[in-house]
């Protein structure tokens, strides 16, 4: 297992993170998974064995019962609070009131707690806002944070599922004031789902912004037991949870590539599908979640897959983000300037 700063902070965390959305099965939730507290402590503490120190919940999975297993389990392991860097996520609604959802300060300021009862631990390490509030202020968000990690509820903050101008304006907000910065940014990213790459890695690139990628394999379709009609026999996943979106046609022709190069290496193509985003300089974490024992062992052995530069060029190649403006302009008018500088060189 290989360690990543967080962000441009100085906390090192796996390459690999637990994501823990199948613990519980409460309502919508049970399309995900419905992991009891028994099979979940078996997960949590393979994934420590295995080097995994980074574990990652929202308070909305499972109506908060995900939570609350994910906190018992890291206690049932046996380890010390402080070998977890535990993350978990505010935004969505957790109860029927106008005020039960989104980034306003009363809203955070309610859920901080609520999660760390649930938690059952005394701070988060990384608490992130999980997804845009259209009402409540950009700057009303980021003060809350920091007051958050003043207070020593929360060590580090982030966020999920945010364009990369509003990423930017929190950013911008946070060092005029001399509050706590973005670390982190939990989103979607996939060898069939490379729209990031547009706006937001330049981004975190420039600011020092980390990366957690959730669903690496696009809702299990990328883990090779699905057919190009949708059809699979060993799983429902994507039968009961159409999502995310993807393309299906540039999906399966990135899965014919891995496959191929899984066989080469004598691997699921599941592990080829991680592989090549851990290959990837911008990317901090990649999130897995499992159901069983054996599925989490598999996406845990991509950290030792080693894909060659041809193989990866086969995999950028299959997977290439089709041209779009202003980017194309960017790179026509951009390529003068480039040849220029390498003739300075």
């Amino acid at each position: 297992m290989r360690y990543n700063r967080l962000g441009n902070t100085g906390l090192v965390v796996s390459e690999i993170c637990l994501g823990t959305m199948t613990f519980g099965g409460r309502g919508f939730w049970t399309s995900i998974g419905t992991l009891d507290q028994s099979v979940a402590d078996r997960l949590v503490s393979r994934a420590l064995e295995a080097g995994v120190n980074f574990i990652d919940t929202a308070d909305i999975y499972s109506e908060g019962l995900s939570e609350e297993i994910t906190g018992r389990a890291i206690a049932n392991s046996g380890r010390r609070r402080s070998d977890v860097v535990l993350a978990t996520k505010v935004h969505g609604l957790t109860g029927p009131g106008p005020n039960d959802g989104g980034a306003s300060r009363g809203h955070i300021m309610d859920a901080v707690k609520a999660s760390l009862k649930r938690l059952n631990t005394d701070y988060i390490d990384l608490y992130q806002i999980h997804g845009v509030d259209p009402v409540t202020p950009v700057e009303e968000t980021v003060r809350a944070l920091e007051d958050l990690v003043r207070e020593g509820l929360v060590r580090y903050v982030g966020v999920s599922n945010w364009p990369a101008w509003r990423i930017m304006k929190a950013l911008g907000i946070a060092d005029r004031n001399g509050w706590s910065r973005l670390a982190t940014l939990q989103a979607y990213y996939t060898i069939a789902g490379r729209d990031l790459e547009r706006e937001l890695v330049p981004l975190m690139e420039a600011e020092k912004v980390g990366l957690m990628v959730w669903s690496p394999l696009a809702g299990g379709l990328l883990s090779g037991k699905y057919n190009r009609d949708g059809s699979s026999p060993e799983g429902t996943r994507r039968a009961l949870f159409d999502f995310p979106p993807v393309n299906r046609d540039r999906a399966f022709d990135c899965i014919d590539v891995m496959r191929e190069i899984g066989a080469t290496h004598g691997v699921s193509v599941a592990r080829i599908a991680l592989a090549w985003i851990l290959r990837k300089s911008f990317v901090t974490s990649v999130i897995i979640g499992a159901k069983d024992i054996a599925q989490l062992d598999d996406n845990l052995a991509a950290t030792g897959v080693a894909l060659s530069d041809e193989e990866m060029a086969r995999l950028d190649a299959v997977s290439e983000l089709p041209s779009e403006y202003p980017g194309w302009m960017i790179e026509r008018q951009g390529e003068g300037r480039l040849q220029a500088s390498r003739l300075a060189r």
